[in-house]
């Protein structure tokens, strides 16, 4: 177990990384201002205000996240969004889409996992649900999402022609880019679900263990009886 000074150590490099990412966002901004290029920097400023989305819905729901968690999401929108549309990573690397869809595709599995697994273990919440259906459950949830982003990406090249969906094995249309999109979401899906099922059943060590013991010590509230109930 980590000691408090630790803890608030960690928690501090973790905040950094964050204001960090979000500074490269605003400098990219200025960039794209300077050259008069107005779209891009419109859409990196969306971008920006999205990396606040998390800390927004924590305080909306009032749920403290885990400050690696912050750190994932807020990367994950800086190396898709940022680097991925506004810098063409994905036209420079071939392997930028199908990496960060993987990765997408774990931290959804992870999120659907500790969605249900924090309802499962609320004393609040008459809910107890078997380790299967909550693995099973992680990932529909990362897949679902991931399909929801795939028909955001054809909105966006039909309405305001862009190009998110690209061409790929010679095939122009941008299905096989979908397809392959999708795929990858299920394997990352997946690793997260058979992980939570392992560690529910058996309860080992893991990095899926850590980050729910750590998503549990920050809510301690959440998995308290409800002083109003008998």
């Amino acid at each position: 177990m980590k000691n408090h000074s630790e803890t608030s150590w960690f928690d501090f490099i973790y905040r950094c990384l964050v204001v960090s990412l979000r500074l490269a966002i605003a400098l990219g901004i200025a960039w794209e201002l300077l050259d008069a290029l107005w779209m891009n920097a419109a859409i990196a400023t969306g971008i920006l205000l999205l990396t606040f989305l998390p800390t927004l819905f924590a305080s909306r729901v009032q749920v403290e996240i885990p400050p690696e968690f912050e750190v994932l999401t807020v990367a994950f929108i800086f190396a898709s969004l940022f680097l991925g549309e506004t810098r063409e990573y994905y036209s420079r690397f071939w392997w930028w889409d199908i990496a960060l869809h993987t990765t997408s595709g774990v931290l959804l599995g992870v999120l659907g996992l500790l969605l249900v697994y924090v309802l499962n273990e609320t004393p609040r919440v008459n809910l107890h649900m078997r380790p299967g259906f909550v693995a099973f459950f992680a990932f529909c949830f990362a897949l679902s999402i991931g399909t929801l982003w795939e028909l955001f990406e054809f909105a966006m090249d039909q309405c305001l022609g862009m190009n998110m969906q690209k061409p790929m094995l010679g095939d122009p249309s941008g299905l096989t880019d979908t397809m392959i999109d999708l795929i990858v979401d299920a394997g990352g899906a997946m690793v997260v679900s058979i992980a939570g099922y392992l560690y529910m059943k058996r309860e080992n060590d893991s990095i899926i263990k850590r980050g729910i013991q750590r998503f549990i010590e920050r809510n301690p509230r959440l998995f308290s009886p409800d002083p109003h109930s008998r």
